[in-house]
């Protein structure tokens, strides 16, 4: 497998996982919020990634959430299941189910906490490769693993046979050009290039798309890569500004957010844009501080997705 073994492009949201007040799984949240990503034109969805609080679930609850995913999508656009974990057994295991119940790929990080060297976290993937079907995304996030994968290894882990993309959540963006310049001819390079500089990058070395936490931002990242697509560099710039002013107010330079923890200001968004996120579960704590409140409506409301009240 290669890049050109999939068709996956444009915008993606890496989906929050829409647990209802009682802390449980809600299938009626799941749908609305899947009928509400399809409505908006996203591309793909990611599951159990690191917006889908994968770590705060039983394995079952795992399954139970890539199966509502892919059951409710019905094939309408593609599905990737998260499927990380601290062994190669256990990722093998998730990733077995979702070829089980019809995902379109899986999906999966370096072990976290751990600090792997570039040669351990080769050897993990290789493993993993050997040992699955479908077809496999290495997700690179130093933010939540504590090691970044080097472009190097990646060019190594892109010639194993089932990885036919990468999603690159760096904060190092020398390294992110880098990686899209090799990568692109070889894999799907997912990153966030969604910006006057991206546009220049997209431009002269490809890219392929962006998985974006949650999809706060499809109104502006939908429209770009159909702006990209169509050559209408003009529009992609004046959606790309608008979708650079929320990503800049929500998160810090290495993704953590300005507001609470990712997921936790991330859900607090959806619940003042009407959408159907869900609440977190333990560790982590809703965003509950007046003062954060306020400023999260603001910049909700200075992009236009909110109405100043």
């Amino acid at each position: 497998m290669d890049r050109h073994s999939v068709d996956w492009h444009g915008y993606w949201v890496a989906a929050p996982t829409p647990f209802g007040d009682d802390g449980l799984i809600d299938p009626d949240l799941h749908r609305a919020m899947i009928e509400m990503y399809i409505a908006q034109g996203v591309k793909g969805l990611v599951v159990n990634g690191s917006s889908g609080e994968w770590w705060a679930q039983t394995l079952q609850e795992r399954k139970t959430n890539a199966e509502l995913f892919v059951t409710i999508s019905g094939g309408r656009i593609p599905v990737i299941v998260g499927c990380s974990g601290f062994t190669p057994d256990y990722v093998v295991a998730l990733a077995q189910h979702a070829q089980h119940i019809g995902a379109d790929g899986v999906l999966a990080t370096a072990p976290a906490y751990v600090h792997p060297t570039q040669q351990e976290i080769f050897a993990f993937f290789s493993e993993i490769d050997q040992r699955i079907d479908l077809p496999l995304s290495i997700y690179n996030w130093p933010l939540g693993i504590g090691t970044e994968i080097e472009v190097s290894t990646m060019l190594r882990l892109a010639e194993l046979d089932h990885v036919v993309s990468i999603k690159n959540s760096t904060g190092n963006l020398v390294a992110l050009r880098q990686a899209v310049v090799e990568l692109s001819p070889i894999v799907r390079v997912f990153a966030n290039l969604i910006s006057p500089a991206g546009i220049d990058v997209i431009q002269n070395y490809g890219s392929d798309g962006f998985i974006d936490g949650g999809g706060l931002g499809a109104p502006f990242g939908v429209p770009f890569f159909e702006a990209i697509d169509a050559g209408d560099i003009d529009r992609a710039r004046e959606v790309a500004i608008k979708y650079s002013t929320l990503m800049t107010g929500l998160w810090n330079p290495d993704f953590s957010g300005r507001f609470a923890a990712p997921v936790a200001q991330l859900k607090a968004a959806m619940q003042m844009l009407g959408q159907p996120g869900g609440v977190v579960r333990s560790p982590l704590l809703p965003l509950s501080d007046p003062s954060s409140t306020a400023q999260l409506h603001e910049l909700l409301s200075s992009v236009g997705l909110l109405s100043v009240e």
